[in-house]
């Protein structure tokens, strides 16, 4: 099911030149978990790289996820990159309760202090450029049994941050048919369907462009019936932690 949530008319501002949101749009915002939802565990965590220890089992996990779907851009991702050690740069990285070895990680960034990483690769539209985007790049799983769960729980602990930090929409980007998995999630295309986008931070493959309004997200899973919609926002899962809170980033590599 594709929702298309577009708005076609200019957001309306606050005094600080930020999108007014709305009652209902704040009301959604704080249900990311419903009050009273039933906890469960997972058999690894979540957490926010913090060290250049974490910093490194976060590339290796990513270069060999690459290095299965896209060696040539694999290539290029040994050593941690500079978006790693921005900021504003949030690196989330899955790690297995049993031996602690790496399962999974995913790079976001928002447009608080400067463009998105696609922004140097294609000029996103008007109505995207008053709002609080956060892009999402360099998601990569090991190739493992659990390699789903880990991907869900990276999507939820991403999720989790933008609603905590007043993000308008998460925006991603992906090629052809892994795009598919994100429009089942209920994200829709920036651009016209179909229009694809060389990306210069991908080895310049093309990628689709999508969207995924955050303060929405509970009405139209809900609306939708959608299977993950007790996962996102009907379980606490303590195992993400501190997803939300500010760090500094990470040491570089020697």
């Amino acid at each position: 099911m594709s929702v298309d949530i577009d708005p076609l008319v200019r957001p309306r501002l606050d005094s600080a030149g930020r999108p007014a949101q709305s009652p209902a749009w704040e009301a959604a915002r704080t249900a990311a978990v419903q009050p009273g939802a039933p906890t469960a565990w997972l058999p690894f965590t979540v957490t926010r790289v913090r060290s250049e220890d974490d910093l490194l089992a976060a590339v290796s996990v990513r270069l060999a996820a690459y290095a299965r779907h896209v060696p040539d851009l694999a290539r290029q991702l040994q050593t941690p990159e500079p978006a790693d050690l921005l900021t504003d740069t949030v690196i989330l990285l899955a790690r297995s309760k049993l031996d602690g070895s790496p399962l999974g990680t995913m790079r976001f960034q928002t447009n608080e202090h400067g463009p998105l990483p696609i922004e140097h690769s294609v000029p996103l539209p008007y109505r995207l450029t008053h709002r609080r985007l956060a892009e999402a790049t360099r998601l990569g799983v090991t190739a493992s049994s659990q390699g789903r769960l880990v991907k869900m729980a990276l999507f939820k602990a991403f999720y989790l941050h933008c609603q905590q930090a007043g993000v308008d929409d998460m925006v991603i980007a992906s090629r052809s048919p892994l795009d598919r998995h994100y429009r089942q999630l209920l994200f829709v295309d920036v651009f016209e369907p179909g229009f694809q986008v060389p990306l210069r931070h991908a080895a310049n493959l093309p990628h689709a462009i999508l969207r995924f309004e955050v303060g929405t997200a509970y009405q139209r899973w809900c609306a939708a019936r959608h299977p993950l919609t007790d996962f996102m926002s009907h379980t606490a899962h303590p195992d993400l932690l501190g997803v939300g809170a500010p760090a500094a980033a990470p040491s570089a590599a020697h």
